[in-house]
Formats: C-alpha cells, structure tokens, sequence
C-alpha cells in the first residue's frame, strides 16, 4: 500500500511516518528535507532569505526528490508528506510574503517578479496534483492541532500554516484518492491508522515508538550558516 502522511508543516508528519514505518515494517521514502537541499541549492542561505526563482528551483528539486525515493520503493511505502506539500507552501507565499515570518521585509508579496512565480507555481500545482493522484492509494491527513516548532526553518505565522492546511485538504478532496482526517497523540494516530487501513504490525507501538525517538534525534536541525561555520571551524583546525 502507498500511504501519504500529510498535513501543513509542525503537525507530526515525519514523527508519524517514522514510527508508523517502525511498527508496521513499511517502508518510509527517504528523500531529502529542504534543510538538507538548501547547501547545493542556495548556498549560505536561510528559507527566509531566498527569492521566488530560488523558492521555485527548491519546490522542483523536492518534488524530484519525492518521486525518486516513491519509485524506487515500489508498490509499498509510506511517504512523509507529498508533492501537495511543495505547491501549497509556495502558493501561500503570494499570499504572505516570501519570508512569512516577516511579511513586511522587501522580499515580499509584491516583490518585482511575483506575478510569474505565480505562473509558475500554478503550473506546478497541475503538474504535482496528477504525480500525486497516481502516486498514492490512501492519504492520511493530521490535524494541525499542535504549536509551531521554532526549529529556524519553519515560518513562525500560524496564519500562514492554517492557510497551507486548508490548501492540502481542499487539494486532497479534489483527487478521488481515500482520504482520512486523524488527530490525537502520537500513539493515538499511530494506532488509529493501523486500524483503519488494517495493516500489520511486526514489533509493538512502545518499540516503535523508542526506534522513532532515537531516529528524529539524530536530524540535522542546525540552519546552513550554522553548519557552514561549524565545517569551516572543523576544516580550520583539521589544517592546522
């Protein structure tokens, strides 16, 4: 089965996937976070920093990254978010400004430019909307029902996530794949989703549970300019 954990950002995507993989012995699609794209994408840069054409080139390189990693897993995976994910955080920014967080720094909604990365973001939304379609046998939507993670990538602007939310749902309704609401505790979606799709399980939720824990400590959080430095220090001194 193909599942899509979706839902806006800091609702529990990826603790979800990974334990839900855990538990049930389904594969998760690895690809690449925009926090790990950025380095090769846009060099020394913060998410808050960069302009509509480079927002675009992240969008397509995750996408990209998406449909890799689903193909090479088959007709069995579970997958942390979708392509809905791409389109919708980059059409809310027509909206709310590039740097969400901060709507009124110059890179905002009117920057010289905007009206043609709508063109482009809507092009997209017909292109991701068709990948997705055919990509997933059931989506798993969970409630934004959880404060924001300040993690330095995330914009701080519930507003801003409220609106993403309701595109990826209104998105997901239009696409005749089966499509669940779920909200509650980790255990409580966890043990809802196996529930609902009658899926089998190979270890217990605790183990699960435990395996996640020690698999979402080990991300790297830190923002580009902060690994920039620390690779810059460590090469310094490997130098010396």
């Amino acid at each position: 089965m193909r599942i899509s954990i979706s839902g806006t950002y800091s609702t529990g995507k990826t603790s979800t996937a990974m334990c839900l993989s855990h538990y049930t012995g389904i594969p998760r699609t690895l690809a690449k976070a925009i926090r790990e794209i950025m380095p090769d994408a846009v060099p020394g840069k913060r998410l808050s920093e960069v302009t509509p054409a480079e927002f675009l080139q992240l969008m397509m390189r995750r996408h990209c990254g998406r449909a890799v990693a689903e193909t090479k897993l088959g007709d069995n995976y579970l997958s942390d978010g979708s392509s809905l994910q791409e389109w919708a955080y980059g059409l809310a920014r027509t909206k709310y400004g590039m740097n969400p967080t901060d709507p009124e720094r110059p890179n905002e909604k009117n920057w010289p430019g905007m009206n043609f990365y709508r063109e482009v973001v809507d092009q997209y939304e017909h292109a991701f909307k068709q990948h997705v379609r055919a990509s997933y046998d059931v989506m798993i939507h969970l409630d934004n029902e959880r404060p924001i993670t300040n993690d330095g990538h995330r914009p701080m602007n519930e507003q801003f996530r409220v609106f993403c939310d309701e595109l990826l749902w209104n998105a997901a309704s239009e696409l005749d794949i089966p499509l669940y609401r779920i909200s509650g505790t980790l255990t409580d979606r966890v043990e809802h989703i196996v529930s609902l799709l009658d899926l089998p399980t190979v270890t217990t939720l605790d183990y699960a549970i435990g395996k996640m824990e020690q698999e979402y400590a080990a991300i790297d959080k830190r923002l580009e300019t902060e690994r920039q430095r620390t690779n810059s220090s460590t090469s310094t001194g490997t130098n010396r």
